[in-house]
């Protein structure tokens, strides 16, 4: 069960539930965390070793996070690295930070990364330590979890797969009291992705249909070829709610597919973190940060 009283608990499920604004994605692990910091302007030549590129990127979401323009009434909740959720800001852990300061509902990216591809998908890789991570999250007052698989062609097999994988690990994460992130992404460049996103909506209704009354997961999805392909899912009593990924789109792409699906809001990563830059003043960061804020808060309204 959560670390958080019960009323706590319950006030972030509303939160999440019905409130308006956006998921923010900061979860960078160690294979994407060199091209993140390289788009914020910070060279691999900077540093070193991993522990110093880790600071560095954690230094970027802690300017993110205690950012005036980063609180509750736009973002509603964030995606954290372990380490992240391992490390402090202003001399708080940061899932409480978030939560007691700035309001903002924290998740954990719990993922190993991806196996190899097989029948057009690649699956999560093992996970055998995530109960000992799921009860550390817990301790430390993390809301839910995210977990990314991807999905490279319109293949019935390797779709079901991944879908039948991300719901059965879904099913460990709620036994200890945590929302799952079911996050399935589709490429965005493959030649076949409506035909996909038509497999992966009949897939992802099958299990959300076998689910106990008492489970409801989360869905992170690309955002679909046509409008509104998931309303079923958006509006399925076991899905807490429906957002989107921007999965390699531009930020203003991706505003303008995301205005486009009714119900489903943002869990932008690069597309909210694109125009901001460590060498930017604190007025411009800031100030950079709540434009890309706002024009996903707008679409994730629209």
């Amino acid at each position: 069960m959560s670390a958080l009283p019960t009323a706590e608990h319950q006030k972030q499920i509303e939160i999440i539930k019905s409130g308006a604004g956006f998921i923010a994605a900061l979860d960078q692990s160690g294979g994407s965390t060199p091209k993140a910091l390289a788009l914020y302007g910070v060279a691999e030549n900077e540093y070193s070793n991993d522990a110093e590129m880790f600071d560095l990127i954690h230094q970027m979401r802690r300017r993110i996070i205690t950012s005036p323009a980063f609180n509750g009434e736009r973002v509603l909740g964030a995606i954290l690295f372990e380490m992240t959720m391992d490390r402090d800001i202003s001399g708080t852990p940061t899932a409480q930070y978030l939560w007691q300061t700035c309001g903002v509902v924290p998740f954990l990216k719990v993922d190993k990364g991806l196996a190899d591809a097989e029948n057009d998908v690649k699956l999560l890789k093992p996970m055998p330590d995530l109960d000992a991570l799921l009860a550390r999250a817990v301790d430390k007052q993390i809301f839910g979890t995210k977990m990314r698989s991807v999905i490279d062609g319109a293949n019935e097999t390797g779709i079901r797969a991944v879908v039948d994988q991300q719901f059965e690990i879904g099913l460990q994460i709620l036994e200890h009291g945590l929302i799952p992130i079911i996050e399935p992404e589709v490429t965005i460049s493959i030649a076949d992705k409506s035909q996909a996103e038509q497999m992966l909506c009949a897939a992802i209704l099958e299990r959300l249909n076998a689910l106990p009354d008492d489970k409801n997961v989360m869905l992170k999805l690309t955002l679909p070829e046509t409008p509104n392909l998931y309303a079923p899912l958006v509006e399925h009593p076991r899905v807490l709610r429906v957002v989107a990924l921007s999965g390699g789109y531009s930020m203003q792409e991706a505003n303008t597919r995301l205005a486009q699906n009714r119900g489903i809001i943002a869990s932008f990563s690069r597309a909210l973190t694109e125009t901001l830059s460590a060498q930017q003043t604190d007025d411009e960061f800031n100030a950079a940060l709540d434009t890309a804020i706002q024009g996903i808060y707008d679409a994730s309204n629209a």
